[in-house]
């Protein structure tokens, strides 16, 4: 499938509000799992999430369309992402998560992009020349793969504690 505005942009919009249902109110012991050694928590997905909207989507998109490929994005910094979170509890980063996304999907909508926007090109400090279709592509499949991310940090809490079950819980085993 090729990025279209109109079926990428509710994908976009729903994925605070999964956050949000997913960890609204839950214990820390769930917030702050982990599937090993130097992994990310939930909060700290989140957290990345956050980062990326400061100084990802939106900032490139309108980076690429003001110098197209001659200037590459800034690479991003994933230490500063886990950072971005530290010492604010669940709730103030699920609020700011949701308001940071709305105000880059009024800021998309504010550029009036059409399809034929899609092909223009910008580059990427590694993997060089790169579409705003492809960048754009990228942010949902990335959205979509931090929520899979979560929901397996989350299911692995439970991997020894379902016994004999993990044989029908892919989720659960290292595959």
């Amino acid at each position: 499938m090729d990025y279209r505005f109109d079926t990428a942009i509710p994908v976009l919009e729903r994925t605070p509000g999964v956050m949000s249902a997913l960890l609204g109110g839950l214990p820390d012991v769930w917030l702050e799992a982990r599937e090993g050694d130097k992994k990310w928590t939930a909060k700290d997905v989140l957290s990345h999430l956050i980062h990326g909207e400061r100084t990802d989507w939106i900032p490139r998109v309108e980076h690429l369309l003001a110098h197209g490929d001659r200037v590459a994005f800034e690479a991003f910094d994933q230490e500063a992402s886990i950072r971005a979170a530290d010492g604010q509890p669940m709730p103030a980063l699920l609020d700011s998560f949701a308001a940071l996304r709305q105000q880059s999907l009024s800021r998309l909508r504010a550029l009036g992009l059409s399809e034929s926007d899609l092909t223009r090109t910008g580059r990427h400090p590694e993997f060089g020349v790169v579409t705003l279709g492809q960048h754009l592509s990228t942010w949902v499949a990335h959205d979509l793969g931090h929520i899979a991310q979560v929901v397996r940090v989350m299911s692995r809490q439970y991997k020894e504690a379902v016994g004999p079950w993990v044989a029908y819980l892919s989720l659960l085993r290292s595959e």
